[in-house]
């Protein structure tokens, strides 16, 4: 069965502002939770479908993206399997609803497993950082894809200790949650009575305390290294997009997994050309006896040239399309299209020789008659259409 829209989903229209998102999700939270209806699957998938949806759009980057391209845009977000509870990263946002503190072990009781792998540790899972780094590309690079060597400061683990944190590597289980990474509570909620588990302050969750440090990590279990990076960059990307380098970046302290890297789009502003969403735009001098007789012209491509003719009588700003010359598609092998912007350059110095041609050929001007029309946006407007 086909998803449903988000927006639907939560009840919202598509201009829906960040407050009236989040106030959406915590009606249906508190309407769908399982405790309010025990044993209704319906009441369950309908939760778990509101949190997904509260996930992308409550985000700025994954709703952007989940507007321009529906939920293929966001399906790397969640994996092969699609949304689960250790991509939702917004409990702080309800978690008031249900007695504050310890919200993630009601989701971990109703589904099952941790936050990140918890493994019966609460959320704490000792994945690394996220790291965010900026790729700024030339329009060519855009329009046909590129590869790119990146130099990255990132944590790696420790080779020392072997990335246990441990001179020794030993650890002692920790005597106030006794290994579980726990604490657990009872609070009172709006349904009653619910047991709660939060991370444990003392071990942060890990269930271990490690006596006797590394002497180079102090603990940690990883050390700062500069690494190279391979970036394949597909044709078609815009600024502010991302690419997703899945575990390229830092590592968890002490054999924790790795974190992402994302890579943040740049597009460079080229001397040539002039973006426009998968065309591009080049605007092309020609001179006065050129544009009255018609002539062929090489103008530049993104990849080289090509030869164009323009007929006899071209007006100054008259738009010229090179089909198939301009950016690659993201998601499919259709190319933009070179559009060739006409520029008749009037001299603004003559010789004699063009002073006396140029006064002869004002005689004939009366012959023509000039009225007003459109203008040049206008026109392009209509060649875009």
């Amino acid at each position: 069965m086909a998803k449903r829209d988000y927006y639907e989903v939560l009840g919202v229209d598509k201009t829906a502002d960040e407050a009236t998102i989040k106030k959406a999700y915590r009606k249906l939270a508190m309407q769908f939770h399982p405790d309010k209806n025990p044993d209704n699957k319906e009441a369950e998938e309908k939760f778990k479908e509101a949190s997904e949806a509260y996930e992308v759009l409550s985000d700025k980057d994954k709703r952007q993206r989940y507007d321009q391209f529906g939920h293929a845009g966001v399906e790397g977000q969640f994996g092969g399997g699609g949304f689960n509870w250790d991509n939702f990263s917004h409990f702080d946002d309800i978690s008031d609803l249900f007695g504050g503190g310890g919200f993630s072990s009601i989701f971990e009781s109703i589904f099952g497993g941790g936050f990140g792998g918890g493994g019966g540790r609460g959320r704490s899972s000792n994945r690394g950082e996220d790291l965010q780094i900026e790729l700024s590309l030339s329009l060519k690079e855009i329009a046909i894809g590129a590869e790119k060597k990146i130099k990255v400061g990132v944590k790696s683990s420790c080779e020392t200790c072997s990335g246990t944190g441990s001179a020794d590597g030993k650890s002692e289980t920790c005597t106030q949650c006794h290994g579980t990474g726990q604490i657990r509570r009872v609070v009172q909620s709006l349904f009653g009575q619910m047991q709660t588990a939060s991370e444990c302050p003392s071990c942060r969750g890990e269930g271990k305390i490690i006596k006797n440090r590394c002497s180079k990590c102090y603990g940690e279990g990883r050390v700062g290294k500069v690494t190279e990076i391979n970036v394949k960059i597909p044709a078609g990307v815009e600024e502010n997009q991302y690419i997703r380098l899945r575990g390229q970046g830092n590592v968890g302290p002490r054999g924790g997994s790795n974190g992402d890297i994302l890579v943040l789009i740049r597009e460079k502003q080229d001397d040539t050309f002039e973006r426009d969403g998968n065309n591009i735009v080049l605007d092309f001098p020609i001179s006065v006896s050129q544009a009255v007789l018609g002539d062929e012209l090489v103008v530049p491509t993104i990849t080289g040239s090509a030869k164009m003719k323009i007929p006899a009588g071209t007006q100054n700003g008259r738009l010229f399309r090179l089909k198939g010359q301009g950016i690659q598609s993201l998601h499919s092998s259709a190319k933009g299209d070179l559009i060739v912007r006409i520029t008749v350059v009037i001299p603004n110095k003559l010789s004699k020789e063009e002073t006396e041609i140029y006064t002869k050929l004002k005689t004939f001007d009366h012959k023509h008659e000039f009225k007003p029309g459109k203008g040049f946006f206008s026109k392009m407007r209509e060649f875009f259409s």
